[in-house]
């Protein structure tokens, strides 16, 4: 249970974003059937028996991560709170993923059935899932204007559900339909539905910010702010690519631009997945209205922004303090964590020593070295004239090799603590795994480079590794309090991962838009560029 207590902020975090994504896509496959799959005829058939069996998957996924959600929300407070299970049966979390998971039940059951045309029946069952999740938002726990914030929230969730989960049914329904003209037809009253959709997300979006945030000054003050205002980037870069499909429905041959429509698609959906993702954390953390006292000040950003020379020498191992892992080894093995000050994701409330924030630097800065050399030399391979440089990847073996050797000095192989205490702690778990995934995407794009394998599968394993790392990179544990100085870190994290998801979707487009599209050739640049600015971004990194 003390290991459950101590990785519970990620846990919580990834739990509650993926059952968001999953209630974006069941709530947004009904609305699909209801709204543009509702012309009668053999195709229609066809399109509604494949996208009911999709909506059938996506319902059982979320009532599987909402009942893990639950049970790990319930068995957190039952430890830490020191009560009963009968005593926790009756809070608002546990009545709200109960409804959530009746609803979900409830279509799998019904979306099995054959009848045509027949999808009204799921419409209350989608309108219970989503007030589940509202039941569970800052809109229900603010004492002032509660009821049109859970209006506005509702109108947010159920927009972004007819966009955002609504394109992988119009993927589904495009594969399935039998010519290209129907196609388009469904593309058309899609394009439709997502204009307004995205009118009534912005809206909404707009004016719960303006009440969660407050102020300009909360925006970059904020955890809270902070991740608004990077929800907000990519909602641009979503709209983009949304503008990009509704060009190419009203203006394209039916015949030549189903290929482009979903390849931009499948981009806007892992784009949109990312959003929402960014979204589930916010739930992680006060809204910045809440949270006056002690915000990040703009000439502190500033002064901790300023391009300086970046840190090349390391401070000894002794000059880092003591660890903590053999306190924490005991807390363990006595059956005893302490809660009273807990916060989600955390170990310890202890500031790093002047050698951690070296130590710490010193790490980010190599890394951002060799990231930037990863990314110019992609572009070197690019031009064609340096036939050495498309072995480019093997770089990020260097980079994987450094990261398990530096990341956590405390434990094995540089620290006093075995290898076994590497499972101890989540934080070093997760970068191990991490160091483990950069080798993966070292060794198969490297095969991709230099026309070892052409493989669809392989090509399409880096451009989802880097898109995946950071979407994460924005769903790590925030504090629950405002720390200046974990608000300035995560100022810096927050440019890395969009920049990744970024270059992971530009490759992705690379690799599968169609030759002749015109856009091919300049998201081909573009991802190098934003590999490269990762790495600017690293060799400036500061904690002091």
């Amino acid at each position: 249970m003390a290991r459950l207590l101590q990785i519970f902020g990620f846990l919580s975090v990834l739990l509650h974003g993926t059952s968001l994504v999953f209630q974006s896509l069941t709530v947004g496959g009904i609305i699909f059937l209801f709204l543009v799959l509702r012309a009668p005829g053999a195709d229609s058939e066809d399109v509604s028996s494949s996208c009911r069996r999709w909506i059938r998957r996506f319902a059982l996924t979320l009532a599987a991560m909402q009942i893990s959600y639950l049970l790990a929300n319930v068995l957190i407070l039952m430890q830490s709170a020191q009560i009963s299970l009968g005593e926790v049966i009756g809070a608002n979390f546990v009545l709200a993923g109960e409804l959530g998971i009746a609803g979900s039940v409830t279509i799998i059951a019904l979306s099995g059935s054959r009848r045509a045309g027949s999808h009204r029946e799921l419409l209350i069952p989608a309108v219970v899932i989503v007030a589940s999740f509202v039941l569970t938002s800052h809109a229900v726990a603010r004492l002032e204007y509660r009821l049109p914030l859970v209006f506005l929230t509702a109108l947010h969730q159920l927009a972004a559900a007819a966009w955002l989960g609504g394109l992988p049914f119009l993927l589904i329904a495009i594969r399935c339909a039998s010519s290209p003209e129907y196609a388009r037809g469904l593309s058309s009253r899609f394009s439709r539905l997502a204009v307004i959709s995205v009118a009534v997300l912005a809206s909404a979006g707009l004016i719960l910010s303006l009440s969660y945030v407050g102020s300009v000054s909360a925006v970059y003050g904020t955890s809270y702010g902070a991740m608004v205002a990077t929800k907000a980037i990519l909602f641009g870069l979503l709209l983009f690519l949304g503008a990009l499909n509704f060009q190419l429905v009203r203006h394209g041959e039916a015949s030549s631009i189903l290929a482009s429509l979903k390849r931009f698609g499948e981009a806007e959906i892992g784009i949109g997945i990312t959003v929402i993702l960014a979204a589930a954390s916010l739930t992680s953390l006060p809204p910045a209205v809440d949270l006056i006292q002690d915000r990040v000040s703009a000439p502190e950003i500033v002064e901790r922004m300023t391009p300086r020379a970046p840190r090349f020498s390391s401070p000894a191992m002794r000059d880092l303090p003591e660890d903590v892992y053999a306190a924490q080894k005991r807390a363990f093995e006595v059956g005893s964590l302490s809660t009273e000050s807990f916060v989600p994701g955390q170990s310890g409330t202890r500031p790093n020593t002047p050698a951690e924030k070296a130590w710490s630097e010193y790490n980010h800065h190599w890394a951002g070295m060799i990231v930037l050399s990863v990314g110019l030399l992609a572009l070197l391979a690019q031009a064609g004239k340096i036939s050495w440089a498309r072995n480019w990847p093997l770089l990020f073996l260097g980079l994987s090799v450094f990261l398990f050797l530096r990341s956590d000095p405390e434990v094995w192989p540089l620290g006093p603590n075995g290898f076994w205490v590497t499972f101890a702690d989540p934080e070093v778990v997760l970068h191990r795994i991490f160091a483990a995934l950069v080798i993966a995407l070292a060794v198969f794009e490297w095969r991709v480079q230099t026309g070892r394998t052409a493989s669809p599968g392989i090509r399409l394993v880096f451009p989802m590794l880097i898109a995946v790392s950071g979407a994460l990179l924005l769903t790590h544990s925030h504090s629950l309090g405002n720390i200046k100085e974990e608000v300035l870190a995560e100022l810096s994290h927050i440019p890395l991962a969009i920049l990744a998801v970024m270059a992971g979707w530009a490759r992705w487009l690379e690799l599968r838009l169609p030759p002749e599209n015109q856009a091919r050739a300049w998201v081909a640049r573009l991802w190098p560029v934003c590999i490269s600015l990762i790495g600017v971004f690293l060799l400036n990194y500061r904690e002091m």
